[in-house]
């Protein structure tokens, strides 16, 4: 599953995605190789290449999880809040619209029942 369908990275995958990190880091210190570290963990030199420039700037802090990439999924419970908050703001739109289109002439009355109903 891709990221962009909801798949992500599990608490557990992103644990052992910094301990690889972190096994690059300690092959940093002793300057191995990049190509040596890649074949080793059976990950890409790209992704080695990446991980050691970041190691240089920030050290092995730099290499650590920091935690999800996005917000949680709404449960059930807030997508029906959500829904319903939707269906409420768009009802008080046609409301709004309807009352400006109701009538082009007397622009006073038209705000004046706007203002009326809290908008």
């Amino acid at each position: 599953m891709r990221y962009a369908q909801g798949g992500g990275l599990s608490a557990e995958r992103r644990a052992f995605r910094e301990r690889l990190r972190l096994q690059a880091a300690e092959r940093f210190a002793r300057d191995e190789s990049s190509t040596a570290i890649a074949r080793d963990l059976r990950i890409s030199l790209r992704s080695v290449q990446r991980w050691k420039r970041d190691w240089r700037a920030g050290g092995d802090g730099a290499l650590r999880s920091h935690g999800p990439a996005s917000l949680p999924r709404l449960g059930e419970r807030q997508l029906a809040a959500l829904e319903q908050e939707l269906r409420i703001e768009g009802e008080a739109r046609i409301l709004l619209t309807r009352m400006l289109n109701a009538s082009r002439d007397g622009r006073r009355h038209r705000w004046k029942r706007i203002k009326k109903i809290g908008f």
